[in-house]
């Protein structure tokens, strides 16, 4: 089942890399020939989501490998690991293009600042469309397998149609005769990017440090575990991101007269019903104490 979803997963993303590349190809050709500054920046935005994605299928091939005898927890970490050098790359990528931005309109080239062609307003109008159908293609597929980096790339897809409505804007505001509005919202445009990088570090390096899942998936694994009426307390429960995927630590409390083969029964079906409900956790650990 696992290695299905990852191949859903897998698939979604050699869609989205197809069409991510045409859509950089069609808005570079469209702001180089309508010399707009925007629309090239904006086409940088797209090829950033191509190399995104293919992050994303490394991490999907990658990480649904089977634990080994030198990786006893498995290879979810390697998605972090790809996103913190995607970001180092996105955050170069959004720095360069902001200095050229900046450089046009502190030196006012003419050539930067030239009205551009409506190629690129018709440009950055597909591209709205575009991404935003992408955003939610992605996002219902990563619901579907239970996948946060490629829910993270749905996000950069509707960052992307955000970044070309601001194009829209730019160029539209500079065929009216504002023409400093192009590299202005080349700028703005690369900031996103910038955004963008920092987040996907931020996110990375969260599931590094093992910190706890979301207070909603905790609340879920006590609402189990409450169900099973012969549990008297919760004694401690710990919990922690690893990769893409969660570990559970949960000490139990039952009656000191049980017997070890019915606690034992209790026990399994308590982590079956946990690891069964809740596709983000890999493996739930449950602790016994008597009362």
């Amino acid at each position: 089942m696992k290695k299905a979803f990852n191949n859903l997963g897998v698939k979604a993303s050699v869609i989205t890399i197809i069409v991510n590349f045409i859509l950089f190809i069609f808005k570079l050709v469209a702001g180089i020939i309508a010399k707009s500054n925007a629309m090239i920046s904006d086409s940088v935005h797209s090829l950033s989501d191509v190399l995104t994605t293919i992050i994303v299928i490394l991490g999907l091939i990658i990480s649904s490998k089977e634990a080994d005898e030198k990786h006893p927890y498995g290879h979810e970490r390697i998605e972090s690991v790809f996103a913190i050098v995607l970001s180092f790359f996105l955050f170069l990528t959004g720095v360069g293009i902001v200095y050229v931005g900046l450089r046009n309109i502190v030196l006012k080239d003419s050539i930067a600042l030239e009205m551009p062609g409506v190629l690129a307003l018709m440009a950055a109008f597909v591209s709205i469309l575009v991404k935003e159908g992408m955003y939610h293609y992605t996002k219902k597929i990563a619901k579907k397998i239970a996948s946060t980096s490629l829910e993270a790339d749905a996000w950069h897809h509707r960052s992307d149609a955000m970044s070309s409505i601001g194009s829209f804007i730019g160029i539209l505001g500079a065929r009216l005769g504002f023409t400093i509005l192009d590299p202005i919202c080349s700028i703005v445009i690369c900031v996103l990017i910038i955004k963008s990088s920092i987040e996907i570090f931020i996110g990375a390096v969260a599931q590094m440090l093992d910190v706890a899942c979301p207070e909603e998936i905790r609340n879920h694994v006590i609402n189990i575990i409450k169900k099973e009426n012969e549990i008297l307390e919760i004694s401690d429960l710990k919990t922690r991101i690893f990769g893409s995927k969660i570990y559970i630590d949960v000490d139990v409390t039952l009656a000191g007269d049980i017997t070890l083969n019915a606690a034992n029964i209790i026990v399994e079906r308590i982590h079956d019903n946990i690891e069964n409900n809740i596709r983000e956790i890999k493996h739930c650990n449950i602790h016994i104490l008597p009362y």
